[in-house]
């Protein structure tokens, strides 16, 4: 069934209508019409089964119809991310939608190939957060992940210490620890698992020393991946793979 996103301050069930890019896609890409049914759903849990009850002048109006939750998630993922180059984050973004991401925060690393200016930076927030959409909408992931504006790793730790129970940061070091034995001295300490972690993952050719530095004095423990040197995409959706399976 065709799935629509409809933003949560637009969300009313008993008055559904699409927006003009959503209506545009239903109407003249798929080719849908009025009676057909369709699946709605706000990015935050909700979702409706309905049909189209009105398409005139273009926009698309549903039928009122009960919403549904979605179990909510048990813990709060993020990902920083060094912006890969080419299309590599367009994929990144995708999975870890899939995956249940619930933040995502484009970082510029040093070491990152592409450069991007202030207004540029807000481009690519709305294209990839677009792309976190189009992902749900194919997924059938009815959590939407928030996409942060594109910052430097100073800029991303300029406050202090991110607020996350976990903190961590993919890295070659020596003397990086496997993700069980992190959550394992967590627990300990904690007395039990995280409800929020954040993961770090570097650019080709991983962070720098300095930013290293930086991820760990502000509380980012060094996780090691293994001993295969893997891909930055690679290395995003193998570390939120066993944090979700550990996490939710």
């Amino acid at each position: 069934m065709p799935r629509f996103y409809i933003p949560p301050e637009a969300w009313d069930p008993e008055a559904l209508t699409l927006s003009e890019a959503e209506s545009h896609h239903c109407l003249n890409v798929l080719r849908l019409g009025r009676g057909d049914r369709v699946t709605a759903f706000d990015g935050r849990g909700s979702e409706v089964a309905t049909t189209i009850a009105d398409d005139a002048r273009g926009a698309v109006r549903l039928a009122p119809a009960p919403a549904v939750r979605s179990p909510e998630i048990a813990a709060r993922i993020a990902l920083g991310q060094a912006v890969p180059k080419g299309k590599n984050m367009d994929l990144i973004i995708e999975k870890a939608t899939e995956l249940g991401v619930s933040e995502i925060h484009p970082l510029l690393s040093e070491r990152t190939v592409i450069k991007l200016d202030g207004e540029e930076r807000e481009k690519r927030r709305a294209k990839w957060q677009a792309r976190a959409v189009e992902a749900c909408k194919q997924s059938g992931q009815n959590y939407l992940p928030a996409v942060s504006a594109p910052q430097t790793t100073e800029q991303f730790f300029a406050a202090g210490r991110p607020a996350y129970d976990l903190l961590l940061v993919a890295s070659l070091r020596p003397g990086s620890r496997h993700l069980k034995d992190i959550l394992a001295e967590h627990g300990a300490e904690a007395g039990g698992r995280p409800a929020s972690a954040l993961i770090l993952i570097g650019p080709e050719g991983d962070y720098t020393p300095n930013e290293i530095n930086t991820a760990q004095g502000a509380g980012c423990l060094p996780m090691t991946l293994g001993p295969i040197v893997l891909r930055t995409e690679t290395a995003a959706l193998y570390s939120l793979s066993v944090l979700a399976y550990e996490l939710l």
